[in-house]
């Protein structure tokens, strides 16, 4: 005979806690590496020098307003499910697969870092989409696969840009 209590199985927007918790730190380690890859863009946006300054200064600054929006969508979906989000620097650098960058690089070298932090990105959003699909979340399924688009688009452009450098 079930007790009542083996009954009573938490369910967040039809999931269980643990698919809750599955697609949910994915999501964290997803708002990690945008946390460090937006004080990234920050940092070439300030410190970009010499030929390139026009053209990736005003890019790194779109580039950067974007992935902030990204953020704030990405720990409003954490806790849709009811959790809370990853919210302080030591945990964002801990849990970040993508790494922070010296201040005084070449444009080109700040470009190439940003393709290899997209690819990182890219891997981390395909991961997070497999996990919510494994689970019957097309919510975040189709807020990965929005921001994938996106970004695959955005990594294209920063290829071409160095293709002549």
């Amino acid at each position: 005979m079930e007790t009542l209590l083996e009954q009573k199985t938490h369910r967040k927007l039809g999931f269980t806690n643990l698919e809750s918790t599955e697609v949910v730190m994915n999501l964290n380690q997803l708002l990690a590496n945008y946390q460090v890859y937006f004080h990234k863009l920050q940092n070439f946006h300030w410190n970009i020098k010499g030929r390139d300054f026009f053209e990736l200064h005003e890019q790194f600054e779109k580039m950067y307003r974007d992935v902030f929006n990204k953020i704030d969508e990405i720990a409003e979906r954490v806790r849709v499910f009811g959790k809370t989000p990853t919210s302080n620097m030591e945990a964002y650098l801990d849990q970040a697969s993508i790494k922070e960058s010296p201040t005084d690089l070449s444009g080109e070298f700040m470009v190439r870092t940003l393709v290899e932090d997209m690819d990182n990105l890219l891997t981390n959003m395909v991961e997070t989409t497999d996990v919510a699909s494994a689970n019957g979340d097309v919510g975040t399924v189709d807020l990965m696969n929005s921001y994938i688009k996106e970004l695959e688009k955005e990594h294209w452009m920063l290829i071409s840009w160095l293709q002549d450098k």
